[in-house]
């Protein structure tokens, strides 16, 4: 695993345009705290040569969210030669895609990232693979968030998975400060925020440190 298991980290996901996500990149904090993800429409729209845009503004660790469904040996290598430093799949995938997954991130020297989002049972789906990923993303979707207002972030997920593999967690789908903060209070690793920075404005940098502050 190249990530510090030791460590707390603020992961900043990129889906807006490439002039965009390029000017976020050049606004944010020197700090190893940060991570970068290609976010999936930012994938799509520019394709998987994103990845070493991002590396060239002087981020060495860039999350792709491919979302992998099908064929994960294939999409890990493509990750890979593009600079990926870690690849996300998805829980539902079938159990031989993930464990296909798994296994070519370990090979291939890249993160594995399981995303967790509309998977009812985490652990009992974790359960059926053969190995475990180096983190399992917990993900309130931006859909259903925004569908319906009261759904809650997923934090009650977080000590039953710590209790049942040792792997690093991850919370997605959140974006304020206090939900930050819940997510730290709640023993997250990971911290995925977005919205804020899908476009650079005056208050990036701030927001970036204010995020940071509750990340210790």
């Amino acid at each position: 695993m190249i990530l510090d298991n030791r460590s707390k980290y603020l992961q900043v996901a990129l889906n807006g345009s490439v002039a965009d996500s390029l000017q976020v990149l050049g606004r944010l904090p020197d700090d190893k705290r940060i991570i970068v993800e290609a976010g999936t429409p930012l994938i799509k729209n520019a394709g998987i040569g994103v990845i070493r845009q991002i590396r060239n503004y002087g981020y060495s660790y860039v999350v792709a969210d491919l979302k992998t469904m099908d064929r994960g040996s294939t999409e890990v290598q493509m990750a890979k030669m593009a600079g990926a430093s870690a690849v996300v799949a998805l829980g539902l995938a079938p159990i031989e895609t993930v464990d296909s997954f798994i296994e070519n991130c370990r090979l291939l020297g890249v993160d594995s990232m399981v995303d967790m989002m509309n998977v009812d049972q985490p652990i009992k789906v974790m359960r059926k693979w053969k190995k475990k990923p180096d983190v399992i993303i917990l993900h309130r979707g931006v859909d259903e968030t925004e569908s319906n207002h009261g759904i809650p972030m997923p934090f009650i997920q977080i000590n039953k998975i710590r209790s049942s593999a040792e792997v690093m967690i991850s919370i997605a789908g959140g974006d304020t400060i206090r939900e930050v903060q819940s997510a730290i209070f709640n023993d997250a690793d990971i911290v995925v925020v977005w919205k804020n920075f899908a476009k650079y404005s005056m208050d990036t940098v701030e927001l970036a440190n204010q995020f940071l502050a509750q990340i210790k």
